[in-house]
């Protein structure tokens, strides 16, 4: 009985799988062949989680929407290129990830070179970046757990960018855009092996650059980490919202 009910949990693992996959096709298809309700439906799905991943490598929000432009050029101009070797979301990714790197290049080689003469936020965001000001705020927090929350998001997102590649970006794509392995493997082109040595490296660099803040001011904030023994991985908690990299 045991056998029989995991055969059927792996059988129907299996179909939604194809299912997945076929639907995808179809999508593809509609692409290549011009369709705006595709192209719509594109956008729709992957706009806001691509910016979301290449202002994390960029950590400048006009350069980030900048790069989401060029992604999503990319994506439209290469889509006949796109014969559904990895699914259409690892294959964006891929993309996101390459045209990311290529603006922190361009931006060390000439941006920093350059002197703003606008202050900066105070918060880190643009006054148009409302898209990802909510996406980590929680609305339903009292005023005081929001401040506390972002203060806190705001730290990690601080010592996650300190994080040495090529670990940073395993950790993004596992813990904060919580790909599978597999997806990740994709993305990186590198095994599933190096991808959980990376996550393990990652998050062991991380929870050594949280450790002391949350020694200092976690009374006051209500942050919470486990002990040694109950996890390896940084987990803070705020206003009842949990920050926290998964094992």
């Amino acid at each position: 009985m045991v056998e029989s009910g995991i055969a059927g949990e792996t059988l129907g693992e299996l179909a939604s799988a194809i299912g997945v996959r076929v639907e995808e096709a179809a999508v593809v298809a509609e692409l290549k062949a011009g369709s705006e309700e595709a192209y719509a439906w594109l956008i729709g799905e992957f706009q806001r989680p691509v910016y979301g991943l290449v202002y994390r490598m960029v950590s400048d929000p006009a350069d980030a929407a900048d790069t989401t432009q060029d992604v999503f050029l990319k994506v439209f101009r290469g889509m006949n290129q796109f014969h559904g070797e990895s699914s259409l979301k690892t294959w964006i990714y891929r993309i996101a990830l390459h045209e990311a790197a290529n603006r922190k290049r361009w931006w060390f080689r000439h941006k920093a070179q350059e002197t703003s003469i606008e202050p900066p936020d105070s918060d880190g965001f643009s006054g148009n970046d409302e898209a990802m000001q909510n996406a980590m705020t929680d609305q339903r927090d009292s005023p005081f757990d929001s401040v506390a929350h972002r203060e806190v998001q705001q730290r990690v997102d601080a010592e996650l960018r300190k994080v040495a590649e090529p670990y940073r970006t395993t950790l993004i794509l596992r813990d904060l855009e919580e790909m599978s392995y597999e997806e990740i493997a994709e993305v990186l082109q590198i095994s599933l092996g190096t991808v959980k040595s990376r996550l393990t490296r990652g998050r062991q660099a991380l929870k050594q650059r949280l450790a002391p803040y949350v020694r200092e001011v976690g009374g006051e904030l209500g942050l919470t980490v486990p002990d040694k023994e109950a996890s390896s991985a940084p987990r803070v908690a705020a206003g009842g919202r949990r920050v926290e990299v998964m094992p």
